[in-house]
């Protein structure tokens, strides 16, 4: 059934619908434009105008285009949180890189300092050159060494007792370096003993000689003679070491009496004890068995004397003794409370050095002790120089022996001094060892005008190759 037309145009009304435009999507479908032109006079034309007039949309009817409801807000929000989120998560990633990269820094830092250590130390595998006996790995002539020497004057009985006192600042090791009086040394009259050095070079002769064939540098020299050794075990309050040997009290009045010293383990000296330890020589005995007396009474000692480098120094002033110009009261007493430290905790010890009975050093046998202990070379007198002679004096006259020493250093030859006989003797006397210095001792003989036929082979003094006995036959006015 047709609709009901009220204005008889015969068409039906379209129903005006109303669509949203929303952003973001398609706006509505636009009305083909016509030419009012065309229809000016066609009243259908003219209500289809107003029908498209109702149709016009206006931005506000849509309100809600312009005013965003309360769900954008929180969507804003949401971003701002997640935005914040995120920079606080990059913050902290940047913060834990910063501080990885610094504990990377600080660990090479570390590692690269540990290994130059190492390195300068020696200690590192495959790089160290010897494995140091005195306690490390550190090579031995980078090791740095504080050395004294000490010659104990028996101021009773006579004759000299030598030690090297040495602090290894690398290792933390002390030793005492005993030397025998056969040790060769270079003079200024050629090659002669540690004994007779001592005895007529002084310290500052000896220090220098021993520097020489040792390879060292010894800082300073201490003469410790028999009476302030004894003051110096009573200040420390008297010594405990083992002793070897029953020592007899040299102001005993009968045979048989109780020894002053006994034999046995942790016996306890006073100083006049110590001096008649350290100085005894039993007859027959090597001059290394009282050495080693000596040192061990030295590390007794040092066992005893205060670590503190004040205390050790008014131990040392109240000795009162004269000290070489190179070592002051000070050094000593710092150097001697360094030592201490170590004998106190074990870190101490007492070596030989060993030496051949021409005095002279083997490679083989020094290394022990000249380069590990010393950290030096070991430099004897060379065997292939001026031939060496000792020249004992039994003439009788004093003044031959200084006669003989000049006629053989104007002849090329080496002075050794062997001292004076306690007798005179008839005929002089030209003595060798070895087959290959016979030729010498006959040139020695017809240099201080000797009959050759004074010539014999047999036992030769310490360091030399020929040995003189100047009898009563020797006249200096026919040598040359």
């Amino acid at each position: 059934m047709p609709s009901y037309d009220p204005y008889g145009t015969g068409r039906q009304p379209r129903v005006a619908e109303q669509t949203a435009y929303i952003p973001q999507q398609a706006g509505p479908v636009e009305e083909p434009v016509r030419d009012d032109r065309d229809h000016r006079g066609d009243p259908a034309y003219q209500d289809d105008r107003e029908y498209q007039d109702d149709r016009d949309y206006r931005t506000e009817q849509f309100a809600f285009v312009e005013d965003p409801d309360g769900d954008s807000e929180d969507v804003i929000d949401w971003l701002k949180f997640t935005e914040n989120r995120t920079e606080r998560r990059e913050e902290a990633r940047r913060r834990a890189r910063s501080r990885l990269i610094a504990l990377v820094v600080v660990l090479a830092l570390a590692a690269t300092g540990g290994v130059g250590y190492l390195w300068y130390a020696g200690k590192l595998p495959g790089l160290s050159s010897s494995d140091d006996k005195t306690g490390g790995t550190t090579t031995a002539t980078a090791q740095k060494r504080d050395v004294i020497v000490v010659h104990l004057h028996d101021t009773k009985k006579g004759g000299t007792s030598t030690a090297l006192l040495v602090d290894n600042t690398t290792t933390e090791q002390g030793t005492t370096v005993l030397l025998p009086n056969a040790l060769a040394l270079t003079g200024d009259d050629g090659t002669t003993t540690l004994a007779k050095s001592v005895e007529d070079d002084g310290s500052s002769g000896t220090r220098e000689a021993l520097d020489t064939v040792l390879g060292t540098s010894i800082q300073g020299t201490w003469r410790l003679d028999t009476p302030y050794l004894q003051n110096l075990v009573d200040l420390v309050g008297n010594i405990e070491i083992d002793t070897n040997a029953d020592v007899p009290d040299p102001e005993a009045k009968k045979k048989g009496e109780a020894p002053l010293v006994s034999k046995g383990e942790s016996q306890t000296l006073s100083g006049k004890m110590a001096v008649a330890y350290a100085t005894y020589r039993a007859s027959g005995e090597a001059q290394n068995a009282q050495l080693e007396r000596f040192g061990q009474v030295m590390q007794g000692v040092l066992r005893k004397m205060s670590s503190d480098a004040q205390a050790a120094t008014t131990t040392v002033q109240t000795l009162a003794q004269i000290l070489d110009p190179s070592l002051t009261d000070k050094d000593l007493g710092t150097f001697l409370a360094g030592l201490s430290d170590l004998a106190k905790g074990g870190d101490y010890k007492t070596a030989m050095l060993p030496v051949q009975t021409d005095g002279t050093l083997s490679a083989q046998a020094s290394d022990s002790v000249v380069k590990d202990v010393l950290g030096g070379t070991a430099k004897s007198p060379d065997q292939d120089a001026a031939v060496r002679v000792s020249v004992r004096n039994a003439s009788g006259v004093k003044d031959n022996t200084e006669k003989a020493r000049v006629v053989l250093l104007n002849g090329g030859f080496t002075f050794l001094e062997a001292g004076t006989a306690g007798s005179a003797q008839a005929a002089s006397e030209i003595t060798y060892a070895d087959a290959a210095d016979k030729e010498n001792a006959t040139e020695v003989a017809k240099t201080l005008g000797l009959p050759e036929d004074a010539v014999v082979k047999g036992k030769v003094s310490a360091n030399a190759n020929v040995s003189v006995v100047l009898g009563q036959d020797y006249e200096p006015a026919s040598a040359g």
